[in-house]
């Protein structure tokens, strides 16, 4: 009976170890096709995206009574689609000031947010960068709503208008001003990565050749982490190219061709926003210019994007 008894035990142990091996079988082959459908959810929502602003970009180009061609559109200087008996559809004005406020963004976030990251990665205690780093979240979850205001109420009155009574209420320093201050914890966030990812066998070799903190974290680190900063940089300008809420709010409603940062000028989204609020009839030819200028702007950040992929495969150091 104890030999039988023995046996039937190891048969169950048995069966129970082929169901457990069939079940992490069926568990990992489930798991990987759930992983599988959620990435083919992300590249079908990115060419739905693509095959819309396609179709109705081409509806604004090609529909009938349409006199605007790509040429006129991409080179034209005037952008007054709601204005006039024949509105003019050049869609320069609002890549210019789209790039106008992006730069002054970039010009304002990307030392600031760099210098931040060196500090953080190199000089600061852990406590301090604790802090720093809260503080830099609490920026990152701000509504951009709340920067647009912020550079109507504060920016524009009190900072930039007693420096120049060129400044009106909308302009587009303030814009980027705040644009800026909406971008600093991606750069910050994103270089102070790449800096700490850089291997500590750098930094010693570096002390031992008789080098002081200054010219490990100028000559060695930096440059060491050089493409994941350039990244950072990037996807923060893309992030900047893309806001809306700051831009309408702040920057004005004047499509201008111009590079004086204390004119108001508008922007692809802002336009976006402006003929959605209900500014033009549905269907007509004023609706269907946002999906134009909508696939300018996705055309402009998929270039900026594939760049940054380009920089981070041609540069990045890996390190054992």
């Amino acid at each position: 009976m104890t030999a039988i008894a023995a046996r039937a035990a190891a048969e169950l142990a048995q069966r129970g170890r082929v169901r457990g091996v069939a079940f992490r079988r069926f568990y990992e082959r489930l798991l990987h096709f759930g992983l599988l459908g959620l990435t083919l959810l992300s590249v079908l929502t990115t060419v739905a995206i693509i095959v819309v602003l396609v179709k109705e970009s081409g509806g604004f180009f090609f529909m009938e009574g349409s006199e605007v061609t790509f040429v006129s559109f991409f080179t034209g200087t005037v952008w007054s689609p709601l204005l006039g008996a024949k509105p003019q559809y050049g869609v320069l004005p609002l890549v210019g000031g789209t790039v106008l406020v992006t730069s002054i963004a970039g010009l304002f976030a990307l030392p600031i947010g760099l210098l931040t990251a060196v500090f953080l990665s190199e000089y600061a205690s852990p406590r301090t960068r604790m802090l720093l780093k809260a503080i830099l979240e609490v920026l990152a979850g701000i509504p951009t709503v709340v920067y647009g205001f912020f550079a109507l109420t504060f920016i524009t009155p009190y900072l930039l208008q007693p420096l120049s009574d060129r400044f009106g209420t909308y302009n587009a320093m303030g814009a980027g001003i705040a644009v800026g201050i909406m971008i600093l914890p991606i750069v910050c966030s994103l270089s102070e990565d790449a800096l700490r990812g850089v291997p500590q066998s750098l930094r010693d070799g570096a002390y031992a050749l008789g080098s002081t903190k200054f010219d490990v974290t100028a000559r060695v680190v930096v440059p060491a982490g050089l493409s994941g900063i350039v990244a950072a940089f990037l996807l923060a300008l893309t992030r900047a190219i893309g806001e809306t809420m700051i831009v309408a709010l702040a920057a004005g409603g004047l499509a201008q061709l111009t590079a004086n940062p204390a004119e108001q000028v508008q922007t692809m989204t802002a336009y976006m926003v402006q003929i959605f609020l209900g500014d033009a009839p549905a269907n007509g030819i004023e609706y269907r210019s946002s999906y134009a200028v909508a696939m300018t702007l996705f055309a402009i950040t998929f270039v900026m994007t594939w760049t940054g992929a380009l920089v981070l495969k041609r540069y990045r150091e890996e390190y054992e």
